[in-house]
């Protein structure tokens, strides 16, 4: 289990496997543009359960405010930390399989009532879009941060970044 901590951390990301890391770092790039700091940790929800368990459980704790969670195959990831945490879950379903992440979009997208998980879009594009909705989250409650998004939005739409293959 790989942890990157950082002081103050508002958002966690976690993702499933260290394969994922090259999409779910998407999300950390958006969050670092805007100045949010974010905790980055390895959970498998089916490797090992316990410490996913314990690390959702304890994000509010920590300071955390939104989670941001990626895997793929059976995906279940964002849903067990939706089952230990009280905050907003935003779920990316990554293209891990040979079904090329339709597998995991649609364990994602069917979390039972009162498991609730935002569902983005597959890979790298939908860990940025989760990032930037996490922002929009945070901007609810944090003015400077909303004005910041408020100025981003603004200027002319930059390129979106690729998603990296593997």
């Amino acid at each position: 289990m790989v942890t990157r901590r950082k002081a103050k951390a508002r958002v966690g990301i976690v993702m499933g496997s260290e394969s994922d890391r090259p999409s779910m770092e998407e999300a950390e790039r958006v969050l670092q543009q805007f100045g949010v700091p974010c905790e980055v940790v390895v959970r498998s929800a089916h490797r090992t359960p316990d410490a996913t368990a314990r690390w959702a459980r304890g994000a509010r704790g920590r300071g955390l405010e939104v989670l941001i969670a990626g895997a793929g195959g059976a995906a279940h990831l964002a849903g067990a930390v939706a089952a230990h945490s009280r905050l907003p879950v935003l779920g990316v379903p990554l293209a891990s399989s040979p079904l090329g992440g339709f597998d995991a979009l649609l364990a994602t997208v069917q979390m039972p009532p009162g498991v609730p998980v935002g569902t983005l879009g597959v890979g790298a594009w939908g860990a940025r879009n989760a990032a930037y909705l996490a922002l929009r989250i945070l901007a609810l409650r944090d003015p400077r941060l909303a004005r910041r998004l408020e100025a981003a939005a603004t200027r002319p739409a930059a390129r979106p970044a690729r998603a990296r293959r593997k």
